[in-house]
């Protein structure tokens, strides 16, 4: 029997794949196979199966899945109860991170040795064993956990292999391979100073100093860093015309970089990462208050261990602003200093936390030659180097729970500080401060502090308009304050008359390097084809709010499968529950900018026939089903339930088939326009509160 987690989890007996029923079956499989024979706990098993909101039946799940796995492995693999538990044992049967693990270590040994030939041969061999990114099945929670450290393990095997090539002189053979690496991990210093000495030792030493600059660039631009021992060493090979090139470290190296200090720039510093402070976050004093006192808790409601503080929002509502002033305003709590890393969780590159914990760890006086090469050394070092110092961890842009849980502090007088569009549901007991967009008293005080509150007194109807045009989206706002400074000579008027034009307010919300349009792009890339094309297909409509059935029936799609592709978007920020229905069902809507950057992509997307299709899908749908309503509301009081639920329906619905109707009038259909009135017209006689909104 054969078990495999280097890709999807699968079972093989006698070289056949086993049945394994679904991702939770997997899950549970997954676990008890990584924790090697030890106990998993129930409440581990339902955390990683479901993450917050397990089911009231979990033991009952648990159970069932177990028994199925139990049925599927036959009586060769043993799945033991012991309360509170589960253990796994798995007797002669191989596992491929078993496999891999020993690969690894034995092409360690070689490369320590000099055995490089065999070395290299083992490290292929670990390799290969994945079949694709590992865990590639299982649920969000248990990936979030151990993905992090697998995907680790991959890339340190790969670099020793590339390593021990390197070593036998087939340096011509890793320049495409090695450039890919480098791009795909660019903070990544290893792989940058192999590729430098493949290209040194291919007569290329403009090419491998240039690999260098651009490295050092991204570590100043990115985290004001300078590059590690390992960069710095290849780069002063290369100036000395080294024939043999930079190698990569031995034993020998790091006991002389650990004596000297080479690399330890930080030795003696009190890490002051955060960037400059952000004093207009106009409109934020509540927020602001919860994230200080989360950070700064009284003696009665301080916690043993502090819960990390998720500022969470759609793009450009400010969450970085925010964050950097909570930081800088909470420095006296934490005297030994303050971590910071941009994240870029919304980037084509998240940064990995194994090289994010580098820098920390140097950052804290590690020197560089004492900083481990596994991802799990450096977690531990890392903690045990926080748990003697009250220092604020700031980590901006997260992408995801996996990117951040190893970089949260678990000392009891530290503070951590995430920023992320995303919901972190497995972060464990973070204290979640949400930002809306502005109401416009607080949009107005923002512009204000950015053009002068004068200038907005001048002419506060304009001002107010260029706020609404914005939707309250304070990186909107703050654009659109830029460009009034910048020409002072500009009556407010102007550029509220040129942000009124629809198919041009994304082209005036941008400036340098503050872009709406950008910022949303980077959410919508993110999504699955099926979740882009209903938030650009939807977006087409002119509803103010609509329900889960109106996406269903323009997608052809079912209401259940509708509603999962709608709460991804919630999900991702770019949709926003408007409210329930008497029904007890979500209403959604769009903020104003981020329709129309919808229907941008529509356009760009999707043909003139496709968009056309979708609204009179959406017509067809309120007229057919509004004809009902209309039925309804005609029958006798015997039928008192149906009449009942035509009302709900008209009451939830007349303002979106007002705006239909509207859409209909403006883009020349007629018909569809004539029946829509007709509809509205006779909710009005039979009830004149369900006639056409005001």
């Amino acid at each position: 029997m054969r078990f495999a987690i280097l890709g999807p989890v699968e079972v093989s007996i006698n070289g056949r794949g086993a049945t394994l029923d679904g991702s939770k079956q997997r899950t549970v499989l997954a676990a008890l196979l990584l924790a090697r024979g030890a106990l998993v706990s129930d409440d581990r098993l339902s955390s990683l199966l479901w993450g917050w909101q397990p089911p009231n039946t979990i033991n009952a799940q648990i159970y069932t899945y177990v028994s199925r796995l139990r049925k599927y492995l036959g009586s060769a693999i043993g799945i033991i109860r012991q309360r509170p538990g589960y253990y796994m044992r798995i007797g002669a049967a191989h596992f491929d991170y078993d496999e891999f693990e020993r690969l690894a270590r034995a092409g360690q040994e070689g490369l320590r040795t000099g055995q490089f030939g065999p070395a290299a041969e083992r490290f292929r061999r670990a390799l290969a064993l994945w079949r694709g990114p590992a865990l590639a099945d299982v649920t969000e929670h248990l990936a979030g956990i151990e993905l992090p450290h697998l995907t680790e393990a991959r890339l340190a095997a790969l670099e020793g292999r590339i390593e021990a090539d390197l070593a036998m002189g087939q340096h011509h053979q890793l320049v495409p391979e090695l450039t890919a690496l480098v791009a795909e991990h660019p903070l990544r210093e290893g792989p940058r100073a192999q590729l430098m000495t493949t290209l040194f030792r291919c007569n290329r030493q403009a090419d491998a100093l240039n690999v260098y600059l651009e490295g050092r660039k991204l570590l100043a631009e990115e985290l004001g860093v300078d590059p590690g021992a390992t960069l710095e060493r290849a780069y002063q090979s290369i100036l000395a015309g080294d024939a043999d090139g930079p190698t990569a470290r031995t034993e020998r190296d790091q006991i002389n970089t650990a004596s000297t200090g080479v690399g330890d720039g930080w030795a003696g510093t009190r890490p002051e990462m955060l960037p400059p402070d952000l004093t207009d976050c106009a409109g934020r004093d509540g927020e602001l208050r919860k994230v200080l006192h989360a950070l700064r808790p009284d003696s009665s409601n301080r916690l043993e261990t502090p819960a990390p503080v998720l500022i969470t929002g759609m793009a450009g509502t400010g969450k970085t602003a925010l964050a950097v002033r909570a930081a800088h305003l909470s420095r006296e709590d934490f005297p030994d200093g303050q971590l910071y890393v941009d994240l870029d969780g919304m980037g084509p590159h998240p940064k990995n936390p194994f090289d994010v914990l580098g820098w920390f760890l140097r950052a804290l006086g590690v020197p560089d030659a004492a900083v481990p090469r596994t991802l799990d050394e450096r977690i531990q070092l890392y903690r045990s180097h926080l748990s003697r110092q009250r220092i604020l961890v700031v980590l901006d842009d997260a992408a995801s729970d996996q990117q951040v849980r190893p970089l949260l502090p678990t000392g009891a007088r530290c503070g951590a500080l995430v920023t992320s569009r995303a919901h972190m549901i497995t972060v464990d007991g973070a204290r979640v401060v949400t930002l809306h967009p502005l109401e416009t008293t607080e949009a107005l005080e923002l512009l204000g502090q950015v053009i002068g509150p004068d200038r907005v007194e001048r002419d506060l109807l304009s001002a107010a308009r260029i706020v609404e045009l914005c939707g309250g989206l304070p990186l909107a706002v703050r654009i659109a304050g830029v460009r009034l400074a910048a020409k002072p000579q500009w009556p407010l008027e102007r550029l509220a008359a040129r942000l009124a034009e629809d198919s041009r307010r994304l082209d005036e919300l941008q400036r340098g390097d503050l872009n709406v349009r950008t910022s949303l792009q980077l959410s919508y890339e993110r999504l699955d084809e099926a979740v882009r094309r209903m938030f650009r297909r939807v977006a087409l409509l002119g509803v103010p709010d609509f329900p889960a059935w109106v996406a269903a029936e323009i997608l052809g799609h079912t209401e259940q499968a509708a509603e999962a592709l709608l709460e991804a978007l919630v999900d991702a920020r770019l949709l926003e529950i408007g409210g329930i229905d008497p029904r007890g069902r979500p209403r959604y809507q769009y903020q104003t900018l981020v329709r129309l950057f919808a229907r941008e992509q529509a356009i760009r997307e999707d043909s003139r026939d496709q968009r056309r299709a979708v609204v009179e899908a959406a017509i067809d749908a309120y007229r057919r089903r509004g004809g009902e309503a209309v039925k309804l509301l005609g029958l006798t009081p015997a039928t008192r339930p149906p009449v009942e639920t035509a009302m709900t329906w008209i009451s939830s619905e007349r303002a979106a088939l007002f705006g239909l109707f509207q859409q209909a009038s403006a883009t020349g259909r007629h018909a569809s326009a004539r029946d829509l009135s007709v509809l509205l017209d006779g909710f009005a006689g039979i009830n004149p509160a369900a006639g056409r909104p005001r």
